[in-house]
């Protein structure tokens, strides 16, 4: 233990979370409990309650991490490419690696989202993922304006509820593709990356310009 109190705040920290994530992801957060994650972690329960206040924190710490991921895959899909439609290709393809790579977090950033700012109890955290979300949105704004701009994209588009149903629909598509993957090559004799294209193109082109 001498070593160990020696490192930073920030290593503990860090150290307890990964070992909460790999928990998270064998049991689940509500069956997860604190003493779980102490000895996952290795460390006493005591020592674990000095680094983090409860469970929630912990959690709101790797909500916030993913969507830092997420803000860094969107980022890097519309700095890659100029023309409208490869960006958008960019872009899913970037929340497919997203899904594959860290389908937890992919999971927890949809449903960690929303927070109220009504409450006086949330987290640090949950505020700079709230942040985080909205310059991930501003990203995709941007991205929608430049492709009414160029012609690319349909001139009625209402940004806002686009944005919205743009994440809703590449996520639910993502993730039902990742949990009946099987079932979609039985059924449609579709490969998962082939379905995955289908879904994707028809919904670039239900916000597409119509062709002159």
């Amino acid at each position: 233990m001498g070593r160990r109190k020696k490192e930073p705040r920030s290593v503990h920290r860090e150290n307890i979370a990964s070992a909460a994530s790999v928990l998270f992801i064998e049991k689940g957060i509500a069956a997860a409990s604190m003493d779980d994650i102490a000895k996952a972690a290795g460390y006493s329960k005591a020592t674990l309650y000095v680094y983090f206040k409860n469970k929630e924190e912990i959690v709101g710490i790797l909500v916030l991490d993913s969507m830092k991921k997420l803000y860094g895959y969107i980022s890097s899909a519309l700095a890659q490419q100029k023309t409208t439609k490869a960006r958008y290709d960019f872009i899913c393809r970037g929340l497919i690696q997203y899904q594959e790579e860290f389908p937890f977090y992919f999971k927890m950033v949809l449903d960690k989202i929303n927070i109220d700012f009504e409450r006086h109890d949330y987290l640090p955290e949950e505020k700079e993922t709230y942040h985080i979300g909205q310059e991930i949105n501003k990203k995709i704004k941007h991205f929608l304006i430049d492709g009414m701009e160029k012609g690319d994209l349909r001139d009625d588009l209402e940004i806002m509820p686009v944005i919205f149903n743009f994440w809703g629909m590449l996520s639910g598509i993502i993730q039902l593709a990742a949990n009946k993957e099987e079932y979609i090559k039985k059924s449609m004799g579709l490969s998962k990356k082939q379905f995955l294209e289908y879904g994707f193109s028809m919904l670039y082109y239900s916000i597409a310009a119509k062709e002159r």
